[in-house]
């Protein structure tokens, strides 16, 4: 049995990762920057949460007063393992397990990964294929930055994560209404969560047509591990949200894909622990959209775990105890899996969702995150979606199509 810290979950509401620890005979205790933050949610997620041995507020939220805390506990009970996968909490974790010897990525590269603009000047010193790009820190060198960059652009911010406000450009009226955005951003920060708050630095890119991929590695001193590609699927523009994925993916060039991400990660000196990376694979070959210097969250890790038939959390976790990363170099999946978001076709309150009934066999998850009542829009973001459906298949064809009969038979009933 071992004793493990976790540093905050995605969301205010995703345990599993504490839940797989518990199953797996650990003890957890739990830091956060905003309890209450967590005492808002769902009871189903109070009850994951009282499954760690020990909660600690940490607040206000600091790393001396974090340090402080964390080296008390860890005198009366030693951690054997630091679990983070919250962006905006890596770098502390970092400087707490370097300061009690644990386990963990670098602070060096944990701070460079939650910097775009730092990522993008590493690769250019390392010769690595990359979008044209360009920061900036005010709202009035926007233009200067997609003039010199050309239509069509993205605009990022430097230190955001998870595609929260990403912009693409195609014209002068759409440059001139981000222009005012950006104003606005900057008179009052973006709130990314537990009292963090965006820089205000953006990130202009050349934006390259292609498919968009996801991919998770697990890394030690000595070895890296590319589980597989997961292969997303957007909803038509101008909509900015993913309509599913499927993983793993047999659509892409394996090997091209893992060298890319390999020589990223030596690029910007990744040591240890999962990183996800997403691509565009366009037709000259893969080109990074961003690193985030942690495991896939969301649901994608149970998309993949129903395609491995394991947990990623629960090799996360051996990851963090000491297991090399080699581990996983055997791991197949015996399934395709594919998960696709029901959505709203029009604005309006939403009056019924009526699910398939019985569901297929081969239907593993299914979630809603909005409730009657509530008010509705058809997906622009990522956080406009209703609920999602997970199925297998012994293809990805086979399996995107059983997920998507789903949710054609999907009743959204809107007021």
């Amino acid at each position: 049995m071992a004793h493990l810290l976790l540093l905050e979950v995605p969301g205010g509401n995703d345990f599993t990762v504490l839940e797989d620890a518990v199953s797996m005979g650990h003890d957890v205790t739990f830091f956060t920057g905003d309890l209450a933050h967590y005492r808002a949610q769902a009871e189903a997620v109070q009850a994951s949460m009282a499954l760690a041995r020990q909660i600690v507020e940490v607040s206000p939220f600091d790393y001396p007063t974090l340090e402080q805390a964390a080296s008390a506990l860890h005198a009366d009970y030693p951690f054997d393992g630091i679990l983070c996968i919250l962006d905006i909490r890596m770098i502390e974790a970092s400087l707490l397990a370097r300061n009690l010897g644990l386990r963990f990525l670098n602070p060096e590269t944990a701070r460079m990964a939650r910097n775009k603009v730092k990522v993008r000047e590493a690769m250019a010193r390392h010769g690595l294929r990359q979008p044209a790009f360009k920061l900036i820190e005010k709202a009035t060198e926007l233009r200067e930055a997609v003039r010199e960059i050309g239509y069509p652009a993205v605009v990022k911010p430097a230190d955001g994560y998870g595609s929260q406000n990403v912009t693409i450009l195609r014209s002068d009226d759409e440059l001139a209404g981000l222009s005012r955005i950006l104003e606005q951003l900057t008179a009052q920060p973006h709130d990314y969560g537990l009292g963090v708050f965006a820089n205000n630095r953006f990130l202009v890119e050349k934006y390259v047509r292609g498919n968009l991929i996801g991919c998770d590695v697990f890394s030690d001193a000595e070895h890296r591990v590319l589980l597989g590609i997961n292969d997303k699927l957007m909803f038509p523009p101008p909509s900015f949200a993913i309509r599913g994925s499927c993983f793993p993916s047999d659509r892409y060039d394996l090997l091209a894909i893992r060298n890319y991400a390999f020589k990223i990660l030596d690029a910007i000196e990744f040591d240890f622990g999962a990183v996800h990376i997403e691509m565009i694979v366009a037709d000259d070959g893969p080109y990074l959209v961003e690193v985030n210097p942690r495991l896939v969250s969301a649901q994608i890790p149970y998309q993949m775990g129903y395609a491995l038939e394991r947990s990623v959390y629960t090799d996360l976790i051996n990851l963090h105890l000491g297991y090399p990363a080699s581990m996983l170099d055997d791991v197949r999946a015996p399934w395709f899996s594919a998960i696709r978001w029901i959505c709203a076709e029009r604005e309006g309150i939403l009056e019924e969702i009526e699910l398939p009934n019985p569901p297929s066999g081969l239907i593993r998850r299914v979630a809603l995150f909005k409730a009657q009542g509530e008010r509705v829009v058809p997906p622009m973001s990522n956080g406009d979606r209703i609920g999602y459906v997970i199925a297998v298949g012994a293809s990805q064809e086979a399996a995107g199509h059983e997920a998507d009969r789903y949710v054609e038979q999907t009743m959204v009933r809107i007021g």
